[in-house]
């Protein structure tokens, strides 16, 4: 049998902190030194590591690439990176207790003999192409599956189905392909943006978590994963990064919305890279992305579902990011809601369009996260309260969801008859929302089959705009009933015109206009109607259609939105999104050789051509969770809890 080129990872076990640092490990600075030499490394071991990149970081947490470094002992180092920086010896990554009601902490006894017994080899960091035969082992005595065996397992494996590609997909994937962004040799990513006339590209030369989700999807889809699980892997070295805006942290877990690989210069005109990540402190608005982690869990599960290769969620170190993110999800805090507070512009539309607080796409997405992490948790003493919680917030927020975001002509016509000022938990209209809310092009847009979970829901307030991503992935995760993901299919292929038009798909429909869009996006000029996210078109939404529509069986709306934009995204050269009411013109100012329109289009066109990919891709009903009652029906008297409601909508 042939070689296979694989990746297998050797382990860093160098890291710089700044001498100033105050903590380390969540532990005083001197004592965690002291703890921290029960880690030493195996000197007999040093031979194997020295022709290997490394992996170090300066006073601003930066991770760089240094190759020949040696491993001998602690010391100083001394370079154009920074001063006074002490090197220690570390684990694969920094881990610190942390503690949330759910009470999953890593403490010192469990972290010691988890690292310290299965030695420095266990959860190795640092990639390196090497060729293994059938009968190799990976690092750390894994054993490294061949074609065979992915096989018969069913997974990892895509036929080729159809005629010759079209030009459309050949010129996608040379795109594609040419925006592949390199660390240390070994692909990590792809750039947001590579228009080569672009002068001012800003941060779209970086690489976005939320963006490469279909990149990523479209190399698995095509059998290539080394680079999945490159970006998989360095992104998670990223978290937790204590960057600052005007010197406060961001809670610990937050994964950075973007990082840009860049060469520094050192000594005798050698250079290193650095991977630079921005956890909002550069963005416009300084917003911090919540969406990151959550697309980042997603991902990790798409990549074992598809690749078979379930040994990377297995990881010591990617088990304890998967908790990191849950922990800072799940912690408790002033909001009464099971759905997830956030802030405007934390996540795709990350300016200001009056999405604050509770916004559908955020819920979607954690609903997914939640799912997928209680999917590929390890099972032990340590994880058990952490999928308790797991549970209880899925059960809580799958009623929440679906009993007050959902409306239909039925639900619209109980909203305008509601009476406000109820107090009792037996209320109809528990958020005291008025009735004059409803907007009247509201009432004659909605069809009389069909329906939409609305944008946002919080006290007095409800926004009736339909929102796109938040409604598609509700049908891919199952946050909605299997009545409701039908219906929203059903709207959108009523409101065709509207949704999809000339380019698919809205954002968001409608746009805010006049006054409002004065008031809601302070006169945004990038967010005026009907442009960027103010209800522009946006073609990377393509895959979560097409996913949703393979779900529903709806395959047809999904080849009819594919076959619209492929007659026009190469001629317009795969712009970022378009403008106008339908989506007739390129947006004012999107860049063009947009590469998740680019990885969107294609993920879409091989998911059509082997829809039985897709199911490994999104969720079916969970009819355990509705054996969760999260509301202790005798201690609080209340006549219908999540349990019943959510069954009864299931069996209707």
């Amino acid at each position: 049998m042939k070689s296979m080129n694989l990746i297998t990872m050797k382990p860093c076990c160098r890291i710089l902190i700044a001498s100033k640092s105050n903590s380390f490990l969540g532990l005083p600075f001197k004592e965690a030194s002291t703890n921290l030499s029960n880690f030493r490394l195996n000197l007999r071991q040093k031979s194997d590591f020295d022709s290997y990149p490394r992996r170090i970081i300066n006073r601003t947490q930066k991770l760089y690439c240094v190759p020949n470094l040696s491993w001998g002992q602690s010391r100083v180092f001394s370079s154009p990176i920074g001063r006074g920086l002490h090197v220690i010896a570390s684990v694969a990554s920094d881990f610190r207790n942390y503690s949330t009601s759910v009470e999953t902490r890593v403490n010192d006894k469990n972290f010691e003999r988890i690292y310290v017994q299965g030695g420095l080899n266990v959860k190795p960091l640092v990639a390196e192409k090497i060729d293994l035969d059938e009968h190799a082992a990976g690092a750390g005595g894994e054993h490294v599956k061949n074609d065979e065996s992915l096989k018969e397992e069913g997974e990892g494996q895509v036929e080729v189905r159809g005629g010759e590609e079209s030009e459309a997909v050949k010129e996608a994937w040379k795109l594609l392909e040419n925006a592949v962004v390199t660390y240390c040799g070994s692909p990590i990513g792809t750039l947001a943006a590579n228009d080569p006339n672009d002068k001012l590209p800003l941060n779209y030369d970086q690489v976005f978590i939320r963006d490469f989700i279909p990149s990523a999807l479209a190399f698995l889809l095509k059998g290539d994963k080394d680079i999945v699980k490159n970006f998989l892997l360095h992104t998670l070295q990223l978290q937790s990064w204590e960057k600052t805006v005007d010197c406060y942290s961001p809670g610990q877990g937050l994964m950075p919305a973007s990082f840009k690989v860049r060469t520094v210069p050192l000594d005798d005109n050698k250079y290193e890279e650095v991977l630079d990540p921005d956890f909002g402190e550069s963005a416009i608005g300084r917003v911090a992305p919540v969406d990151s982690g959550l697309w980042w869990i997603i991902l990790l599960r798409a990549y074992g579902k598809i690749t078979g290769d379930y040994g990377l969620q297995e990881r010591v170190d990617v088990q304890t990011g998967i908790k990191l993110i849950l922990n800072l999800c799940l912690s408790d805090g002033f909001d009464m809601f099971p759905s997830l507070l956030v802030t405007d512009g934390s996540c795709m539309i990350d300016r200001r369009m009056g999405i604050h607080g509770h916004p559908l796409e955020i819920q979607a997405l954690f609903y997914s996260a939640l799912r997928c992490s209680r999917e590929m948790l390890s099972l032990d003493e340590g994880s058990k309260n952490l999928v308790n919680a797991i549970n209880n917030r899925l059960s809580a927020l799958s009623f929440h969801i679906r009993e007050y975001y959902w409306v239909d002509m039925k639900k619209i016509n109980e909203i305008y008859r509601y009476k406000t000022e109820e107090y009792s938990t037996d209320a109809t209209n528990k958020f005291n929302i008025y009735p004059e809310q409803i907007p009247h092009w509201l009432m004659d847009w909605i069809p009389e089959e069909g329906g939409y979970l609305i944008g946002n829901l919080q006290p007095a307030h409800m926004d009736f705009r339909f929102f796109t991503l938040g409604n598609l992935w509700s049908i891919v995760s199952s946050l909605g009933t299997p009545k409701q993901n039908e219906a929203i299919l059903n709207l959108i292929e009523a409101k065709w015109d509207d949704i999809v038009g000339s380019m698919p798909l809205k954002i968001c429909y409608p746009a805010l206009e006049n006054e409002e869009w004065r008031i809601i996006t302070g006169s945004d000029p990038k967010n005026t109607p009907w442009s960027y996210h103010n209800g522009g078109s946006w073609p990377t939404l393509l895959w979560q259609f097409t996913l949703a529509c393979i779900k529903m069986n709806r395959t047809d709306l999904a080849k009819k939105a594919v076959d619209l934009a492929e007659k026009r995204l190469r001629v317009d050269q795969w712009p970022e999104y378009y403008d106008t009411r339908y989506g007739k013109f390129t947006g004012k100012q999107a860049r063009l050789y947009q590469t998740w329109t680019i990885a969107g289009f294609l993920t879409s066109k091989m998911l059509l051509e082997n829809p039985e990919m897709a199911s490994l891709l999104f969720w079916e009903e969970d009819y355990d969770l509705l054996e969760i009652c999260v509301c202790a029906l005798k201690k609080s008297g209340r006549k219908k809890c999540s349990r019943g409601a959510a069954k009864s909508q299931i069996l209707v």
